[in-house]
């Protein structure tokens, strides 16, 4: 079983690949995971667990996305230390293939699930010539990364999640937001831009709102506060 999709099967990760890191050409390789409550521990209580990705894009139309998903989901619970092992030697070999390509690698770990990877992988040793990107709902990984790992929040407006915005908002990481409607031009202060274009710009952008548009389950989801309603803007924002 192969880890990594480094072909762009995801087509988000297929269009963030046509994007710079910082001048540099990229090539983008992805991990999706079936999430958890250990793989994504904030889920509930940011209420993303029902309007989750999983349902969004290819997993919503292929039953066999989901299944490899949920194998990978089964080798990491199950023999964690095999597949940091197999992740590794995957990741190297994307990495040599980059180089003989001239692209800057860039690794997103996390398609769908929260996993602190810096905590399992050697980001400023083993792997300092690449590049890592990754959504979180946990703020205290903020500013407790390696400085090649490059973290965007993820918004919730659930009562139970405020403190995690709140600490999110004292750092001037991107904070990407999902809205149903059109994107409004600020949200809690911030400038607001797209952000289904590509990940690749989403992580360069500190100090922006990096809107999402409803996806999935999440299109017909009008009462979960992970999903911001621009008619209602105001009473959120």
């Amino acid at each position: 079983m192969k880890l990594l999709d480094t072909n762009g099967a995801n087509p988000k990760a297929k269009k963030s690949a046509k994007y710079d890191f910082q001048g540099q050409p990229v090539r983008y390789a992805t991990l999706s995971m079936m999430p958890n409550d250990k793989l994504c521990p904030m889920r509930h209580k940011a209420g993303c667990a029902e309007p989750c990705l999983v349902t969004s894009g290819m997993g919503g139309v292929y039953p066999t996305v989901n299944a490899s998903r949920q194998a990978k989901t089964d080798f990491w619970m199950n023999d964690r230390q095999g597949f940091l092992s197999q992740l590794r030697v995957e990741m190297h070999n994307f990495i040599k293939l980059c180089a003989k390509q001239g692209k800057l690698p860039v690794f997103r770990l996390n398609t769908i699930s929260d996993i602190p990877w810096e905590r399992h992988l050697d980001m400023s040793g083993e792997f300092a010539d690449a590049i890592f990107l990754d959504y979180t709902k946990i703020a205290s990984r903020l500013g407790n990364v390696p400085s090649n790992y490059h973290l965007i929040f993820s918004f919730s407006a659930k009562v139970e999640f405020a403190k995690q915005v709140a600490s999110a908002l004292e750092s001037d990481v991107p904070m990407s937001v999902v809205f149903r409607g059109k994107f409004p031009k600020t949200f809690l202060g911030k400038p607001v831009i797209d952000g289904d274009a590509s990940d690749i710009v989403n992580a360069q952008k500190h100090g922006h709102i990096v809107g999402l548009k409803a996806k999935g389950k999440a299109r017909n989801d009008a009462g979960n506060p992970f999903i911001v309603n621009t008619d209602n803007l105001i009473a959120v924002a």
